[in-house]
């Protein structure tokens, strides 16, 4: 931290110190063949370099603690430590001394410290005032320490200001993705990628859902060893991590039209265990319209031979808030690689509301290679409202007389 020069010279001085945890020093070994030009020396170097350990002179491993020689780094989400100290470089008493130290950021003011609530204090000849501050690091940008004195002396009222400027970084980077299941379950990705200058360790990942959620973490299959888990919570510089949330609503089909989902809660160590922890912002979910019906292939063969019929069993489910009276008509297939076989224009019935139906259909392929299914069309006789379905499926046809297969 660098201070401004004083415009004039007060009884009273005011010395701030970040308190930081100290680095281990590693060492960089250089070695060489025995019958190589440098001979021993590189390894009588090596021996003599105080930040190599003892027996572990070829590890690049320390146990040399070296203290920080500047600022340093804060992040988003770290308790910044400060020492500060006001000491009276004369031999004459002061009276009526009162210390303050505030936190400046872009939005706010924050009071750090502060006897200024009546509690005057006199400070003789070589005397110290001394505290440590903490406050955990909120906001990114430029930060401020002013730190305030004032004091009295002779009747005469004096007083002085410091300001320490410092820069909050972002020390992760989150990306979150969602996805929709074709039965209709909501999850949640999120990419945790660590940016900060050393690597970290995270102690724990959790999302603290919405009122309108529950959460369910989806774990490795199979459980991974208490060794591999430690060794996926570590992220050097620019490693991530991924994780995967199912989301349940609390009230079936609720979360259509739902966007905020919940935040993710993100706690990590660094080195010498100095703690951070972040919290996003409330996770807001893109809301898609939901069709009103939804069709999903239950069994549908995956390789069929030309010219014979196969089954395709498909359930319709009304995803509606009102009931349904529905047709089911057969349309020709816009690829025409297959064929439908049966009766188009039949009556389904009625379906209430987050009711599903099961439909049995039969299909001719009359041209070999990838074929889509589609050509599906259900019309709600009550309103007239008709939903097609296209490239729902697609199976493989060939021909048993020209093509040596084996089907599985």
């Amino acid at each position: 931290m660098t201070t401004p020069t004083a415009q004039r010279e007060h009884l009273l001085t005011l010395k701030v110190m970040r308190l930081t945890k100290p680095a281990l020093l590693s060492s960089v070994p250089v070695t060489n063949e025995s019958w190589d030009v440098p001979g021993s020396t590189l390894e009588q170097a090596l021996a003599s370099d105080v930040r190599a350990p003892n027996g572990l002179l070829k590890s690049s491993l320390g146990e040399v603690l070296s203290l920080p020689q500047n600022f340093g780094n804060i992040y988003l989400g770290e308790t910044f430590s400060s020492y500060i100290c006001v000491h009276n470089d004369t031999k004459q008493m002061v009276q009526d001394v009162l210390f303050k130290a505030e936190l400046q950021t872009a939005s706010q003011r924050i009071t750090v410290h502060g006897n200024h609530h009546g509690n005057l204090v006199e400070m003789a000849g070589s005397a110290s005032m001394d505290d440590v501050i903490q406050h955990e690091v909120k906001e990114l940008g430029t930060h401020i320490l002013v730190c305030t004195v004032s004091y009295l002396f002779s009747g005469e009222k004096f007083h002085f200001r410091k300001f320490f400027k410092f820069q909050v970084m972002k020390p992760l980077d989150v990306k979150t993705k969602f996805y929709t299941s074709e039965s209709g379950d909501l999850f949640l990705e999120a990419q945790i990628q660590n940016i900060m200058a050393q690597p970290l360790f995270l102690e724990t990942v959790s999302l603290e859902p919405s009122h309108h959620f529950t959460v369910t973490k989806l774990k490795d299959d199979p459980p991974i060893s208490a060794f591999a888990e430690g060794r996926a919570r570590y992220l050097s510089k620019n490693d991530t991590k991924q994780v995967l949330y199912h989301l349940h609503p609390k009230q079936p089909n609720f979360s259509r039209n739902v966007s905020a989902v919940g935040k993710l809660d993100i706690v990590w160590r660094t080195n010498f265990g100095e703690r951070g922890r972040l919290q996003t912002s409330q996770l807001q979910h893109m809301v898609s319209v939901t069709p009103e019906l939804r069709l999903h292939v239950v069994s549908a063969p995956s390789i069929v031979p030309i010219e014979k019929p196969f089954k395709i069993e498909l359930t319709v489910t009304n995803m509606s808030e009102h009931q349904m009276n529905l047709r089911l008509v057969l349309t020709k297939l816009k690829t025409g690689g297959l064929l439908w076989s049966g009766v188009s224009g039949k009556h389904l019935g009625e379906l209430l509301s987050n009711e599903a139906r099961t439909v049995s259909l039969s299909a001719l392929p009359v041209v070999c290679g990838l074929q889509s299914i589609g050509g599906v069309r259900l019309t709600d006789i009550t309103c007239g409202k008709t939903h097609e379905f296209e490239n729902f499926a697609q199976v493989f046809v060939y021909d048993p007389e020209e093509t040596a297969f084996e089907v599985l």
